[in-house]
């Protein structure tokens, strides 16, 4: 599902942005940390009160989201690489102690469509191609 180069970019990074769906149609996008399983692919977003936050909600509500992850490789010349992922979430609680503040929820994404580019291509940035493909199930 997702390239060499495109995991390991996946796994030096830390931030990205999700964006969710609210009820009413307005989107939201928000910075999260996040871990990646290169084995299932999937994606999940935990943080502190995760379950009371309008993202996980607006999971709960939909159970749909995307995920950028993205930096700038160099800025002479300018050099952005990115992955989006868009697809199917979930909002996963899990039992934690009373009090702690990282209330087992996370927000889980199985990716359905990536979008990639400037990942291990070193041809002049404006010659660079977006890389689009769809998860294919089955």
């Amino acid at each position: 599902m997702f390239s060499d180069a495109e995991i390991d970019y996946l796994l030096t990074q830390q931030l990205g942005r999700i964006a969710t769906v609210q009820r009413g149609g307005t989107l939201q996008v928000s910075p999260v940390c996040y871990t990646f399983d290169p084995r299932s692919g999937r994606f999940d977003i935990a943080g502190i009160d995760m379950a009371a936050s309008q993202k996980f909600r607006n999971v709960a509500d939909n159970g749909r989201a995307a995920f950028v992850i993205d930096d700038l490789a160099s800025t002479n010349p300018w050099r952005v690489r990115c992955v989006e992922v868009r697809g199917r979430a979930e909002a996963i609680t899990a039992p934690t102690a009373p009090g702690d503040r990282y209330d087992g929820a996370a927000i889980r994404i199985h990716p359905e469509q990536i979008i990639s580019f400037g990942i291990d291509d070193d041809r002049d940035p404006h010659e660079l191609v977006v890389h689009n493909r769809k998860r294919h199930f089955g």
